[in-house]
């Protein structure tokens, strides 16, 4: 069935871009916001110059401040930045009726509890059906209707397929997979490694040592998914792979302009505390690298990002480090 009604919670560009999607499908689209001057700009202006400026948001697109509004649809975009998804989720669980889909739009791994976003949703709002939107996308592409291929994973085919049915276009285009564990580590991982790709960026290492980043950070996340319980396949695909190549590969992304500023000495809080946009990886590295430590998983990329970001290893000495490393197997 057509899910002709959608609430997207939060209104960043990410969120706003979601919102255009869904209204240039002909479905119903209101977006929750925070900022009353985000709802006021959106519904008067047809813009988000906070979060997205210089896009045009189809006039179908209706925000709210009130979450309970919001959360009044067939299926929810849950758009909310990574660490605040339990804080949201909490927040709009009382409105969330049993069995409505959310679909969980952020990309991350919550840092303290060290849980993925689809147990998060779990422990906040038990009742809501998770599904899961990740792979290679700039939100203002997608706001301009360019051509985009994504995951949306979901346990429940049926679900999926009517989720894909609803927000696929011949320019948003999902593929459909049951694998919730394995989008989420695509997605989360490919953050931690965009940093890395940008400090050799920044550090005018070269293209075959970005070359070597993304090849040997898609091995980490393939020996990550599969102690995790996510299929090689998935993370050979758009969520994975194709995410991958998209954030290491562009200084449009957020996490690969950290590394960038990294590898300038910008202390990570001052680029952080300067922007509105989050860069996820900043705070997923020590979520995943507690989880290897746990799980004896070799992660030596995401590790020398965590040592940079959280343990005042300078880059120099993360770089040695990484290249000393004992040569082994590619394959073992």
């Amino acid at each position: 069935m057509a899910i002709r009604k959608f609430g997207v919670i939060g209104a960043g560009a990410w969120g706003t871009a979601l919102a255009n999607v869904v209204a240039a499908n002909g479905a119903a689209s209101v977006i929750w916001a925070r900022e009353d001057e985000v709802v006021a700009s959106i519904n008067h202006q047809h813009r988000n110059p906070m979060f997205l400026p210089n896009i045009e948001i189809s006039p179908h697109v209706r925000a709210t401040s009130d979450l309970a509004n919001a959360c009044n649809a067939e299926a929810l975009l849950f758009v909310a930045p990574a660490q605040h998804v339990r804080a949201v989720a909490e927040q709009a669980a009382p409105y969330i009726r049993d069995g409505l889909p959310v679909v969980l739009c952020a990309k991350g791994i919550e840092l303290g509890s060290n849980a993925f976003l689809s147990q998060v949703l779990h422990e906040a709002a038990p009742q809501a059906l998770p599904a899961v939107l990740s792979g290679p996308t700039f939100a203002d592409e997608v706001a301009r209707g360019l051509p985009t291929a994504v995951t949306l994973a979901c346990a429940d085919r049926g679900v999926g397929e009517d989720l894909v049915k609803s927000l696929g276009s011949a320019t948003f285009r999902p593929y459909l997979s049951t694998d919730v564990v394995g989008a989420q580590i695509g997605g989360a991982l490919k953050n931690v490694l965009a940093i890395a790709a940008g400090i050799v960026s920044g550090r005018g290492l070269g293209e075959n040592a970005k070359a070597a980043i993304i090849t040997r950070g898609l091995a980490e996340m393939l020996r990550f998914g599969e102690a995790m319980g996510g299929k090689g396949a998935t993370l050979m695909g758009l969520s994975g792979l194709g995410d991958l190549v998209l954030t290491c590969g562009s200084a449009k992304s957020r996490n690969h302009a950290l590394g960038l500023a990294l590898a300038r000495g910008e202390a990570a809080g001052d680029f952080l505390g300067a922007r509105k946009s989050v860069a996820e990886g900043a705070y997923t590295a020590a979520a995943v690298v507690a989880i290897a430590q746990e799980k004896k998983i070799e992660l030596p990329i995401c590790r020398a990002v965590d040592a940079i970001l959280n343990h005042s290893v300078g880059i120099e000495r993360a770089i040695e480090a990484l290249l000393n490393r004992p040569f082994r197997s590619e394959t073992g």
